[in-house]
């Protein structure tokens, strides 16, 4: 009622383009020209010129026209992609004096407005306080409800209308699912809605197949995400995105390429969304010249004007190792906003350039209006961090509550890490005592890590116990207690770690590593053979080997240790 109020007391004038288009407000028409551009309005807004569909809305209510519901509810849609929340308002008004407001078509059309614009509180009240529902106005509040992060709503909404002589569609189905990432138990409530989609037969539905892997890769589930897409006999440009973007978020960055590139080759435009999520992938792979080559379609594209791309670019230059590509592109972005800022910090941070960390962080603070957020002082922490900078990642840290942040557990993290990468492990210990949230797993591991590095045999004993309730399986705390161990000459504690890792059955998984050579990746793990120049490469390490013995070089007590510990759980 609240929301209908707002919309009459608005001024008649409002509906002429006054307020919003005030250059179409100027011109006058005869009746047969307004009757004429009744047509023009489906029609412009079909072909997706949503702007100039409103302008001709606009044009007939100048000429004193009376437009009809279903003009009406062409430009509701059209406000809807262009998200002009308060021209639909006014057209809401205009409903209401029409006495159309209980139309069901066009309260389905306000409350998609409403949601797209993020006035779900609106969308909300008009669903409720309409007297019959029909299978378009469930789904526009549920996918309104999804699409504003109120997944435990719409789920509820999804099941009332289950409940109901109303049959959900395709469209339901995949704001249902979408908004089954939000819940606590993700995949068990998007299995759960697979199984209806199964026995409705809407499993070959594509927006409802991309709604299925978008939220199968969320939950971490790739072997569901992976038999869905394989099962889906037609893709389209939307599943073939959902697809890429999850191999990105699962660091499969080579299946994420290899999807990228077939998609290339059937002729199907790739999306900024799919641009961000295959640069995400060539930086996580460090595959530079496939980088360049998106970078190359990106421009090709005119994407370079959007924030995730640009984003996406800085931060696959930065972990291929060359930040000045990234400070490029950073640089001829005209538009800059907190995001990209924080990107290049980190992108310095992470390539340990603290210094130009700095030095950036601080041109923001006093050349450029904006205010760091919680993400832009974790990156210039972690910058500190990685060179070593103990008081500056003091005074930035304390520096928070000067912009009204409160420091939360990324930012202790980092703070926690200097302390003891600087050998203050006891003073990292007591911040992590005194801080509101309990350490989690990397800031008990990293905290390890040092206490390895400067041989603190007792804080690493208590921060190892930790790991073993929180990680029992993973063999890192156990190989890394050990080897502090055996530098203090403990060699009974690692027989006895020896032992514990036997009985559980934990073994240290091999690392790999690649290398992009002549646009072809090439990965090794120790031991490794199966590489068809394996008997070369190990001939050339020999050779390097004696070479080194010939340069006077010896292997430190520490590597030694860690051999020795390795080759005993071995």
């Amino acid at each position: 009622m609240l929301i209908i109020i707002r919309a009459l007391r608005l001024p008649a004038a409002c509906l002429s383009g006054e307020l919003e288009l005030p250059l179409w407000y100027s011109y006058r028409f005869l009746s047969s020209g307004a009757h004429h551009l009744f047509y023009k309005i489906p029609q412009r807004a079909k072909h997706g010129n949503a702007h100039e569909a409103l302008q001709v809305f606009c044009h007939i209510n100048a000429s004193g026209t009376k437009p009809t519901r279903f003009i009406l509810c062409t430009a509701l849609n059209s406000c809807a992609k262009t998200l002009n929340w308060w021209l639909g308002l006014q057209i809401h008004a205009h409903i209401v004096r029409a006495g159309y407001e209980e139309n069901l078509i066009l309260n389905s059309a306000l409350i998609d407005l409403y949601a797209k614009c993020g006035a779900i509180v609106d969308a909300r009240r008009l669903f409720d306080g309409m007297k019959k529902h029909d299978q378009v106005s469930w789904t526009s509040i549920i996918a309104g409800l999804s699409q504003n992060g109120h997944g435990r709503e719409a789920i509820s909404k999804f099941r009332k209308m289950m409940c109901v002589d109303v049959k959900p569609n395709c469209f339901t189905y995949a704001s249902a699912i979408s908004a089954s990432t939000g819940l606590e138990n993700p995949f068990e409530q998007t299995a759960l809605l697979h199984a209806h989609v199964l026995k409705l037969g809407f499993n070959t539905n594509g927006y409802v197949a991309s709604a299925l892997v978008d939220s199968y890769t969320k939950c971490g589930r790739m072997d569901p995400a992976i038999l869905l897409f394989e099962e889906t006999t037609e893709w389209d440009n939307v599943l073939l995105n959902s697809m890429i973007s999850g191999y990105s978020q699962n660091l499969c960055g080579e299946e994420a390429l290899k999807l990228f590139m077939k998609m290339r080759k059937e002729n199907l435009s790739p999306t900024d969304h799919s641009l961000t999520s295959i640069l995400h992938a060539c930086g996580s792979l460090t595959v530079l010249q496939q980088g360049r080559q998106v970078h190359s379609l990106v421009i090709k594209m005119g994407s370079e004007s959007n924030v995730f791309v640009v984003t996406a670019l800085i931060d696959m230059y930065s972990k291929c190792g060359f930040i000045d590509d990234a400070r490029e592109v950073f640089n001829q972005t005209v538009q800059k906003n907190s995001v990209l800022w924080t990107s290049m910090i980190m992108g310095y941070a992470q390539s340990g350039r603290g210094s130009d960390a700095l030095e950036l962080f601080k041109h923001l603070m006093t050349s450029e209006d904006y205010a760091p957020d919680h993400i832009c002082f974790t990156a210039i922490l972690t910058a500190c961090n990685h060179a070593g900078f103990l008081d500056k990642g003091i005074e930035y840290f304390n520096k928070m509550r000067d912009y009204g942040l409160i420091p939360e557990l990324d930012q202790y993290a980092c703070l926690v890490d200097l302390y003891a990468r600087k050998g203050h492990l006891r003073k990292a210990r007591q911040l992590m005592e005194e801080m509101p949230c309990d350490p989690n797993q990397v800031m008990w591991s990293s905290f390890l890590s040092s206490c390895k590095v400067y041989g603190e045999v007792e804080l690493g004993r208590e921060a190892t116990d930790k790991l073993f309730l929180m990680e029992p399986l993973n063999a890192a705390p156990y190989i890394t207690m050990a080897n502090i161990y055996a530098e203090a000459g403990l060699w009974a504690k690692v027989a006895e770690i020896r032992k514990l890792m036997q009985q559980k059955g934990i073994r240290k998984s091999a690392g790999w590593s690649w290398v992009e050579i002549d646009k072809g990746v090439h990965a090794f793990s120790v031991g490794d053979v199966t590489h068809p120049q394996s008997q070369e490469i190990y001939a050339e390490l020999e050779k390097l080997n004696l070479d080194m013995k010939e340069a006077g070089y010896m292997l430190t007590a520490q590597y030694v240790l860690e051999n020795t510990v390795l080759t005993m759980e071995d």
